[in-house]
């Protein structure tokens, strides 16, 4: 009988040791920002760049990613600068009280500001009536809780 405690005791330790070498990283919770890109590029390259998993940075309970390490030096010197309005949110879709996840081939940077949208149309929409836009979004993005 003590045999077969012992081989149910290596078996169980065995088990547990495989559980936590292949559960997921504490990371993996935190939802992953922008699908994966990099905010920064939109800045520096002025133009969207899929990050690095190698390369991430966790802020305002999301994961950003980034194509170069220098971006993620950036970012982490002011993550307000660099992050996108309204948190994985479409703006053109706020504006109309709705809650679409924007596309990151979709953006335009105004004022310093980022902003995502969910198709191709978003930005030009957004850029016509600019300041009513971005008022009503925020207004909408104020009422809603967060992804």
């Amino acid at each position: 009988m003590h045999a077969q405690f012992r081989a149910s005791l290596v078996r169980l330790l065995l088990a547990l040791s495989l559980g936590a070498a292949i559960a997921p990283a504490s990371g993996d919770t935190v939802p992953l920002a922008i699908r994966g890109y990099d905010p920064v590029a939109y800045f520096t390259l002025g133009a969207p760049a899929r990050g690095l998993p190698q390369l991430e940075y966790e802020w305002d309970e999301q994961r950003y990613r980034f194509s170069r390490p220098e971006h993620r030096e950036l970012f982490k010197a002011d993550p307000a600068r660099y992050a996108p309005q309204f948190a994985n949110r479409c703006a053109m879709a706020l504006t109309r009280g709705e809650i679409h996840e924007p596309h990151p081939e979709y953006w335009l940077v105004i004022d310093g500001k980022l902003y995502l949208f969910g198709d191709r149309s978003g930005p030009e929409l957004f850029r016509r009536n600019l300041s009513q836009n971005v008022a009503k979004a925020r207004e909408m993005d104020a009422q809603r809780p967060r992804p």
